[in-house]
């Protein structure tokens, strides 16, 4: 009996020391952000560059969609999209096929200037055949 408390006791101290240490990790990665992973106020360009390991992103003063704006053009840029040939307008049917398949609030978020995530773009991808 006196044997299995005494290996009870270590098993229980060795994981609250593996605790303690988990967490004392996770605070220096919160607290230092050496991965830069909690940094607030990042531009979707820079965003974009680190998610997908792509230093040669550039924004530039060339409209290539009259529809995005610039940040949301160096979005679709960084993910390998050409702005250039998405549809420069946006008919009816497309509004309704966006509200289907992002749901009426995200839509509207879009089209009111938010920037699109990867995902929202393959979720409506089909819509720009629709005329």
């Amino acid at each position: 009996m006196n044997t299995i408390l005494r290996i009870l006791n270590i098993f229980f101290v060795g994981l609250g020391i593996i605790f303690f240490i988990v967490i004392l990790g996770g605070c220096y990665v919160w607290l230092a952000d050496p991965f830069h992973i909690f940094s607030w106020g990042v531009s979707p360009a820079s965003l974009m560059k680190m998610m997908t390991g792509k230093a040669d992103v550039k924004i530039d003063n060339v409209d290539k969609n009259p529809l995005l704006t610039e940040q949301q053009e160096a979005q679709l840029e960084a993910i390998g999209i050409n702005p250039a040939t998405l549809p420069s307008q946006i008919t009816p049917a497309m509004k309704i096929c966006f509200a289907e398949k992002l749901g009426q609030e995200r839509a509207g978020q879009i089209m009111g200037g938010s920037s699109p995530t990867p995902m929202d773009f393959f979720k409506v991808q089909s819509c720009f055949s629709v005329k």
